[in-house]
């Protein structure tokens, strides 16, 4: 029996030496396909969109219109190797933090921020570089520069795995002749290059659609340019960073805030910690938590936390400010299609902001219709997040989950049972958030949130309101046309039988041929009239 103890003593103690904590390079250098480097074809999108997103950001940040340039270059001696390039004209990156940013996961400067902005965790960039990294050994290059007074930094980095910490192959002071600021960034990495519905070519034409106010110069490897210009000079609206509401928080997240606040009172920690939250309403909070507006937040206990997180759900509080948001808006939107997409009838509808698990949200519609969109197959999906397109993993997305719920015969348009809608037209949704729900760290679909699927198909509805109009009206109009052509057609037939029947001259027969062609257009200009009123 004894023998046995000791070696189960040892057995625990070897599984306790073999036990060690891993970094977070460690992790997604295993699980990179959670960050959307599944296949060669999705890791050469996700690096440009990883890249480009940043840009996009970078140039808000200081409300500057964006000027982009794209590149992929193919390395003629490796097979399936290309050299990423995405170079914007944004603030630049001051130079020490430069190896940070690229080459250290889960380091960044909008995790916390709860305002719009297209990056979320501080993950996308840096995971680029070590996807580069793993498939190729190579270091990535990044050229910056913050103003024309001083000098451009270059960079060769590398990650170190084990202590997710960057390491620096090459550093020095450079020439940048040709920009005041900004930054460029090249990896190279393995990949595939192709064209079609999820390739970088549709993600920057999609890119193009939703930053209208952006000139993006793409040139794929075949080296013939690409230029999406610009059709507005209007930035878009700058989103203020707003405190979280009581509604969202969860208990573990307040008893963090109750330690680390610097507030002296829970009233004054209510207050100064959380968005529409006034003296009164702490008051009513503390009140209903039996608990004193006096009390030093970092004294207070679980229980008391506890009692302080149901009295929350209690009390109405008033919803957050949205201007944390920045829509696209229906003008903008139509114009984004219009630059890219041929069709014959452009519609758009923003809906008011609202909340979920106290995060304001805002979802947009637009819809484009005939013209030169294929009429024989199912309607295309574009998803948006604040402006960034959302390629893969459409079926898990609640968006998609909002457009095959909606009912598309109400207007005018057929569509099988738990099927897309069959028409010539494109769906645009785009979700504005401070902090999108997406169901992994790819960002590539939405969570089923009832609030968002809500307000989606409210959306859906009513720019298919707007259709449905539409497609009425150009249906009448088509049948009259075909009536009209019939009694042109007719018309000498039925005059030269009344001649026979009535027998009179050949001017006669003039005669009531013009007759019946005014009454007819007097009959259709007065329909036109009513159509009209209506």
């Amino acid at each position: 029996m004894a023998k046995k103890v000791a070696e189960e003593e040892n057995h625990a103690e070897r599984l306790a030496k073999e036990q060690k904590a891993i970094s977070v390079s460690q992790f997604f250098e295993r699980n990179r396909h959670l960050l959307g480097f599944d296949n060669p074809i999705k890791a050469l999108s996700t690096t440009i969109k990883e890249l480009v997103d940043n840009s996009l950001d970078a140039c808000q940040e200081i409300n500057i219109l964006p000027e982009i340039i794209i590149q992929i270059k193919k390395n003629p001696k490796e097979e399936n190797r290309f050299v990423i390039i995405v170079e914007d004209n944004g603030p630049g990156i001051v130079k020490e933090q430069i190896p940070r940013v690229f080459a250290k996961l889960l380091y960044g400067s909008k995790f916390s921020k709860m305002k719009q902005s297209r990056g979320q965790q501080g993950i996308g960039v840096s995971a680029s570089v070590l996807y580069g990294q793993l498939t190729t050994g190579k270091s990535s290059k990044i050229t910056s520069r913050i103003s024309p007074k001083r000098p451009a930094h270059f960079y060769e980095l590398h990650i170190d795995i084990s202590n997710n910490e960057p390491e620096i192959v090459q550093e020095k002071e450079i020439e940048w002749t040709n920009k005041d600021h900004g930054t460029k960034v090249e990896i190279e990495l393995e990949g595939k290059y192709q064209r079609g519905k999820l390739s970088v070519d549709e993600y920057i034409k999609q890119t193009a659609i939703s930053n209208p106010h952006a000139n993006i110069t793409y040139i794929p490897p075949d080296d013939k340019p690409i230029k999406y210009k610009r059709v507005t000079d209007v930035l878009p609206k700058e989103p203020l960073e707003i405190k979280p509401h009581p509604y969202g928080v969860e208990i573990g997240v307040m008893l963090r805030m109750l330690n680390q606040t610097k507030a002296k009172t829970l009233q004054q920690f209510f207050t100064s910690e959380f968005s529409r939250v006034s003296p009164n309403t702490a008051k009513e909070i503390c009140d209903k938590a039996n608990i004193s507006v006096n009390v030093k937040p970092s004294t207070i206990i679980h229980t008391q936390a506890d009692a302080l997180f149901n009295a929350i759900k209690k009390v109405k509080i008033m919803a957050p400010p949205t201007n944390c948001l920045s829509p696209i808006t229906e003008e903008i939107l139509i114009k984004g299609l219009k630059k890219e997409i041929p069709a014959e009838f452009y519609t758009a509808t923003t809906r008011p902001p609202t909340v979920y698990r106290g995060m304001p949200f805002q979802i947009e519609c637009a819809f484009a219709y005939g013209g030169e969109l294929p009429k024989e197959e199912l309607a295309k999906i574009m998803r948006f997040a604040n402006r960034v397109p959302l390629q893969y993993m459409q079926s898990a997305c609640t968006i998609t989950k909002g457009i095959l719920s909606t009912a598309w015969k109400n207007y005018g348009i057929s569509q099988s049972k738990g099927a897309l809608p069959a028409a010539p037209l494109i769906i645009t949704v785009h979700i504005a958030s401070v902090w999108v729900p997406f169901t992994s760290e790819s960002k590539e679909a939405i969570a089923h949130y009832p609030e968002i699927t809500k307000e989606i198909k409210l959306a859906l509805q009513e720019c298919g309101r707007k259709l449905g109009i539409y497609i009425r009206r150009k249906r009448k109009d088509l049948e009259v046309e075909r009536k009209k052509s019939y009694i042109i057609k007719y018309i000498p037939h039925v005059s030269g039988a009344l001649q026979e029947i009535l027998e009179l001259s050949d001017k006669k027969e003039q005669e009531i041929q013009l007759l019946l062609k005014k009454q007819f257009e007097s009959s259709k200009e007065a329909e036109d009239d009513n159509q009209k009123e209506n």
